[in-house]
């Protein structure tokens, strides 16, 4: 394979402040400690996640012919990403957000769909696009032009090319399960947090939702925990419960999608399942000790050395 990681769909462009306390009035104003602007969404805060622990990223989505368009790519570049394949899109702009966070970290958003919702891959671009040993579909329910069908050939493809898969939603809605049920099958490991697949389930127990996952065909079911760690559960019948790491929350922007790219890189260097989820919880945990996806990422080592010398939470989850 050409690349370690091809990362397809929701690339966003995030301008984000903080501490936002309250919203102004039209005459007032109030003062911030600190605003940024970030690549976010589940695929692409996960394509530089991924390429900041050393593997070679393909980035594959769309963006706008606009000024966020432009910093997106050259920002993927910056990392390393490969982005040949981003679609520039006329007549519509770049999937972008203003993302006002609060004082725990929590961040309330305003997004405009945009070219997520506009790009699609033709099927004599799937070789190209999943010259990957792993294949992440981030953003499934936000790719109007590619959910459903198109995605299911997608992954049957790379399935048939022997990559691992994994899958993310955005946005999950009940709804929308029926969409992701055809595409379950053709998934190695499917990475929603425990709010998103309660949403799409119908169900609350975090065990009873990991095995409604399973029997609609995935392989494995991951759910991210938020302050209560991450649940694995494989269809082998291995399950397990990782607590999260003490940090001082600064913005919890990205912390899913850091922990997905986290998790392949853990499999990407040979790490076993439990060892995977860790290095998985590790860069989430990380991730939210900076203001933006990712800023709070570095490297693989200095990943691996907070996950050795850090507290973990108290494990309030038996497997």
């Amino acid at each position: 394979m050409l690349y370690d990681y091809a990362s397809i769909g929701f690339f966003t462009f995030d301008c984000l402040g903080r501490p936002v306390r309250r919203i102004p009035g039209p005459t007032e104003f109030d003062f911030l400690e600190e605003i940024t602007i970030a690549v976010s969404g589940a695929a692409g805060a996960a394509a530089i996640v991924a390429a900041k622990y050393g593997m070679k990223v393909l980035g594959v989505g769309g963006v706008g012919a606009d000024d966020m368009g432009d910093w997106v790519l050259g920002k993927l570049g910056q990392h390393g990403v490969e982005t040949s394949l981003m679609q520039r899109i006329e007549g519509v702009g770049t999937s972008s957000s203003i993302v006002a966070v609060q004082e725990n970290g929590q961040r309330p958003a305003m997004h405009m769909r945009g070219a997520t919702g506009s790009f699609e891959i033709a099927p004599d671009q799937f070789d190209k696009v999943l010259d990957a040993t792993f294949v992440h579909i981030g953003g499934a329910g936000l790719m109007d032009r590619m959910d459903g069908e198109p995605t299911v050939a997608l992954l049957t493809r790379a399935k048939q090319r022997g990559c691992t898969t994994t899958l993310d939603v955005a946005s999950a809605r009940h709804e929308d399960m029926p969409m992701i049920a055809r595409l379950l099958p053709h998934v190695d490991y499917f990475l929603p947090s425990v709010e998103e697949a309660r949403l799409l389930s119908g169900l609350s127990d975090t065990r009873d939702v990991a095995r409604f996952m399973l029997d609609r065909g995935v392989r494995c079911c991951i759910l991210t925990l938020g302050e209560d760690g991450a649940y694995y559960h494989h269809a082998d019948g291995t399950r397990f419960h990782i607590p999260a790491f003490e940090v001082e929350v600064v913005c919890t922007c990205g912390c899913g999608d850091a922990f997905n790219a986290g998790f392949v890189a853990g499999l990407h260097r040979g790490l076993g399942p439990e060892d995977a989820v860790t290095l998985a919880q590790a860069t989430s945990a990380l991730n939210a000790t900076g203001l933006g996806s990712q800023a709070g990422v570095r490297s693989f080592d200095h990943t691996m050395e907070f996950a050795r010398r850090t507290k973990r939470k108290t494990n309030t989850l038996a497997a």
